[in-house]
């Protein structure tokens, strides 16, 4: 998979889950938060709307293709009023209503992989808790005992897609390889039963 495919398909699809997902969603239902959903993720509220592959979904049904559009027409064909969340976090995706939309399907399908492995893995580790895609660093995640458990299809930091462990307080060991904790990619860990045998790793480690 071409590198720039993949970077170019990370943003849109950040941009989309902020501005077309959870500003809309937060205005209309006052929450943020996204989900993990077949083929790449969705709102938990209204207004109902997906990411599947490369379709945009609204209540169900295909509404628009993301590849060669703008986030102000995505916005159109949904009905939803364009924009991030307002007044809730600092950070953002730093897209444009005119940029164009780029996604790549092999690279969306990783990206949906991404989100379905930790997903299963959140779950299975935490059973109490709902994993939450937060739109702001367009990751996966859930807290336990003081500790971020978590997927992210990369950043900054770490180009391709990751899993996370985060102590709220540092730790110390071979296992902490990151300044935030530990990390590891999906390349490394393979599938859903890799990243919760890393989880589970990093709760021993962490003394949670």
């Amino acid at each position: 998979m071409d590198q720039k495919d993949y970077l170019d398909t990370r943003r849109s699809l950040h941009g989309i889950a902020e501005s077309v997902m959870a500003g809309p969603q937060f205005r209309s239902s006052e929450t943020i938060r996204l989900t993990a959903a077949p083929g790449g993720f969705a709102t938990v509220r209204q207004p109902s709307l997906a990411v599947d592959g490369q379709w945009l979904l609204a209540g169900g049904q295909r509404v628009a293709e993301l590849d060669g559009t703008t986030y102000a027409r995505l916005a159109a064909a949904a009905g939803i009023d364009l924009g991030a969340p307002v007044g809730v976090y600092s950070d953002d995706s730093g897209v444009a209503p005119d940029e164009t939309i780029r996604v790549d399907p092999a690279a969306a399908g990783l990206i949906a992989r991404t989100f379905e492995a930790g997903d299963q893995a959140l779950r299975r580790l935490l059973p109490g808790q709902t994993p939450v895609l937060w739109p702001e660093h367009f990751d996966l995640g859930c807290s336990n005992d003081e500790v971020n458990f978590g997927v992210s299809p990369g950043d900054a930091a770490i180009a391709e897609p990751y899993a996370y462990v985060g102590p709220w307080t540092q730790r110390t060991g071979e296992f902490w390889n990151q300044s935030f904790g530990a990390a590891r990619t999906l390349a490394e860990l393979g599938d859903a039963d890799g990243v919760y045998a890393f989880f589970e790793q990093g709760r021993r480690a962490a003394g949670a």
